[in-house]
């Protein structure tokens, strides 16, 4: 019986060396070459050329006879002098205290709705901190001293005060639609 055991032991070694050495036979790479031979197989699209750039001109400034930027124009007779300041009587009231919606600009405040009571309109206005606030015509907003004049449904209608630019001031109509 010892014979017979060990003709099987040796029986049982010799396959499993056999199978062993047909495992390390199998490429463990072979899906991977395949991948590659399909992708390469593949119909490979166009790719543009860059576009062409023009090269940058440099600018050689050479007013330097010429005033100033930063300092005052000095008029002499054959030139114009500037239009004399605006006297047409708009200025912002500089007395009166401010609101808190006036410490935002007019496009960072958005109109979020409507209220109705006691036969007023209101609006409900939301700042950048997330705040909202409920206006009528008659309060401020904005930093260009916007007077509220009109709210409707969609929107608030203002009017600003603003420099002209020569030293007055002048108005400018601006409206704030009803957001989303």
């Amino acid at each position: 019986m010892n014979a017979m055991h060990l003709r099987i032991a040796r029986s049982v070694l010799l396959a499993s060396l056999v199978s062993g050495l047909a495992a390390c036979s199998h490429d463990p790479t072979s899906d991977l070459a395949v991948y590659v031979q399909k992708v390469k197989h593949q119909q490979v699209s166009k790719i543009e050329p860059l576009p062409e750039f023009t090269p940058y001109e440099s600018f050689t400034y050479s007013a330097n006879d010429l005033r100033d930027p930063f300092t005052a124009p000095s008029f002499t007779t054959q030139q114009a002098a500037p239009a004399q300041a605006s006297n047409n009587g708009i200025k912002p009231d500089f007395d009166r205290p401010r609101e808190p919606l006036e410490d935002f600009p007019l496009d960072s405040l958005r109109m979020v709705g409507t209220l109705e009571q006691n036969s007023r309109n209101w609006a409900l206005i939301n700042d950048t901190d997330g705040t909202i606030h409920r206006v009528q015509a008659g309060n401020y907003l904005g930093q260009n001293f916007g007077k509220i004049t009109r709210i409707t449904e969609f929107e608030v209608e203002l009017t600003e005060i603003i420099p002209d630019g020569i030293g007055g001031w002048m108005e400018r109509p601006a409206t704030i639609a009803l957001s989303e």
